[in-house]
């Protein structure tokens, strides 16, 4: 009888085209800069960033989808009530533009989906377009009735339950629940440049 050899192989880096990982410290100059590309100048002033505003994301629903040593996708959760239901709000997903065709995007929700339910979430929401967002189970179906704080398209506010019923007479304002930043040295020392002392 011959024995069975075992053998390692050895990844290389072109055979997987990316890699999606935790976000880290580091990768949030090329977050920002992939998420300027992407959405414009005008992104913080969206519905959505308002419930985003002075929070942190929620825990290991960060992700980052790396090529090459370099960030080319992006995905956060943070934690929302959904008119009283306990939920959370995606976005912003960003691709950079040559990575988009390597399905990042895709892989950048499945995975922000799957690790949402593993940590026992019931449900998520979002702003965005229906076609593209129904293939990962978005739908209008139980979001009808809720609001996000400024102007915002209604058919392009979607949910999805993780748990089935988790939406079920969803009514209301969405409202951020996410714990606040911390206020750093650095954070507060800037503000203090921008606001003037009193003589």
């Amino acid at each position: 009888m011959t024995a069975l050899r075992k053998t390692t192989t050895a990844l290389i880096s072109d055979a997987a085209p990316f890699a999606i990982r935790a976000e880290r410290a580091s990768d949030v100059a090329a977050r920002e800069a992939l998420l300027d590309a992407c959405f414009g100048d005008n992104r913080h002033t969206r519905s959505c960033q308002r419930l985003r505003d002075g929070r942190a994301p929620a825990e290991g629903l960060a992700l980052s989808a790396v090529r090459q040593g370099r960030v080319v996708g992006t995905v956060r959760l943070w934690h929302v009530s959904a008119g009283g239901i306990p939920a959370l709000m995606l976005g912003p997903l960003a691709v950079e533009a040559s990575s988009r065709q390597l399905g990042v995007g895709a892989a950048l929700m499945d995975h922000a989906l799957a690790a949402a339910k593993a940590r026992g979430h019931r449900a998520v929401t979002l702003l965005g377009d229906a076609p593209y967002y129904a293939r990962f189970g978005f739908s209008a179906a139980k979001t009808g009735e809720l609001s996000l704080p400024g102007a915002f398209e209604r058919d392009r506010l979607l949910g999805r339950e993780l748990c089935e019923g988790a939406l079920d007479g969803a009514w209301g304002m969405i409202a951020p629940t996410g714990a606040p930043l911390p206020k750093t040295k650095a954070s507060r020392a800037r503000k203090a440049l921008l606001v003037p002392r009193a003589a």
